[in-house]
């Protein structure tokens, strides 16, 4: 062989060579994908919303007269006993300031009580004097009508006037103690607030008790101050008596009924709890969500049906999560809803036979945030895509990853 034929050997081997290799670059790779099997097992179908809980009754305790609350002494999870615990006192207010023309006019009030009550007292000497005076009559009317000197008609007049003179001289007793009466009740108008101060000292305070036996929530009024009739002053409320108020949107509020399941989540304790739904109140309301959407609420009452011994941290105002229990059902062939995609106006899946892709459309019952029941397309043991994108089709070669 020729050096031209062994150079043309040399480059037509390499160029072959170099053919295989862009020719292998060029073919269809298997995509990596991540697969999952179609497995039965239970399907429990719930909404979820963030709630609260609060104590079912709260009773809040109101002064029942206007006055000065003397400062409350108790805290919040104090306990109460029902008609026993006094949780707080009201005393009467200290007077208020008398401008100048009060001051005067309460003086000259003063003068006049203190004038009146002397010609009461000028009044019950003059009746006391017609007294001893009658008395002396009477006296000797007794005497005269023994030796017939009078006529009984005189006896009488003496006895009548007698009688008389000590009415006279009760009245002006009676008068004297009222005029007595008045004077002190215009002095006391002038009373100062300091006056009045020392002067309660013997003062009896209306205790406010507590109505129920539980704990104190909330000290509404803790300083002492002046109350108005009717101005809340603490929150008592029975921490065993829970229960959760949620708000559903009402198109989700229509599908629960009382006595349905729930599922209580972030509580705060180990583990889920269980509750029922109590009751769905029959008003809806108006609520701004966080993005700003304007939202219709229906309240959903829940009762927890656990020990209280795995609630008892929970008290009033907690926030949890509850998942009501819609449809609950057992040996049912699911997916991930991460599997699904829309076909047209179909839901299907890409299921994996002898390494390709192949789209399958399916019918798809209840789900809920993460899976979904399998009707019909696919059976129990088949293998599909996960995650489909935009670079899976029918008929893609595919690799697990």
């Amino acid at each position: 062989m020729t050096a031209i034929h062994r150079r043309i050997a040399l480059w037509s081997a390499l160029l072959i060579i170099l053919g295989i290799a862009v020719g292998y670059l060029f073919l269809p790779q298997a995509i990596p994908v991540d697969l999952v099997t179609a497995r039965r097992g239970t399907l429990v179908e719930t909404v979820a919303e963030e709630g609260e809980t609060r104590i079912k009754d709260v009773f809040v305790l109101s002064a029942p007269l206007a006055g000065l609350a003397l400062r409350i002494h108790m805290e919040s999870g104090d306990a109460v006993v029902a008609n026993e615990t006094v949780v707080a006192e009201i005393e009467p207010i200290d007077p208020s300031f008398l401008d100048v023309r009060s001051e005067a006019e309460a003086k000259a009030a003063v003068d006049t009580a203190k004038a009146a009550h002397a010609f009461a007292v000028a009044e019950l000497a003059q009746a006391q004097a017609n007294l001893e005076f009658a008395g002396l009559e009477l006296d000797r009317a007794r005497q005269l009508i023994r030796n017939n000197t009078i006529s009984q008609r005189a006896f009488d007049e003496a006895e009548r006037t007698f009688k008389i003179r000590q009415a006279e001289l009760e009245t002006a007793k009676a008068a004297v103690a009222m005029r007595n009466s008045e004077l002190e009740q215009a002095e006391v108008r002038l009373l100062s607030p300091a006056e009045a101060q020392a002067r309660r000292a013997d003062c009896t305070c209306v205790p406010v008790k507590s109505p129920i036996s539980g704990e104190v929530l909330r000290v509404l009024h803790e300083s002492e101050g002046v109350v108005a009739a009717g101005e809340p002053l603490v929150e008592i409320g029975d921490p065993q008596a829970i229960e959760i108020v949620v708000d559903f949107l009402s198109y989700d509020a229509v599908r629960i009924a009382p006595g349905q399941r729930v599922i209580i989540e972030d509580w705060g304790g180990g583990g889920s709890l269980n509750g029922r739904v109590a009751r769905i109140e029959p008003y809806g309301y108006k609520k701004i969500s966080a993005l700003g959407i304007e939202e219709q609420r229906v309240n959903v009452v829940i009762e927890l049906t656990d020990p209280a011994e795995r609630w008892r941290r929970l008290g009033h105002g907690f926030q949890v999560e509850a998942r009501v229990v819609i449809w609950e059902g057992k040996d049912i062939l699911k997916l991930p809803l991460t599997a699904l995609f829309r076909d047209g106006g179909e839901w299907a899946v890409f299921a994996v036979a002898n390494g390709r892709a192949a789209l399958r459309p399916v019918t798809v019952g209840h789900r809920n945030e993460l899976e979904s029941e399998i009707i019909d397309g696919i059976t129990e043991g088949d293998v599909v895509l996960r995650y489909p994108n935009d670079r899976i089709s029918d008929g893609v070669a595919v690799v697990a990853r």
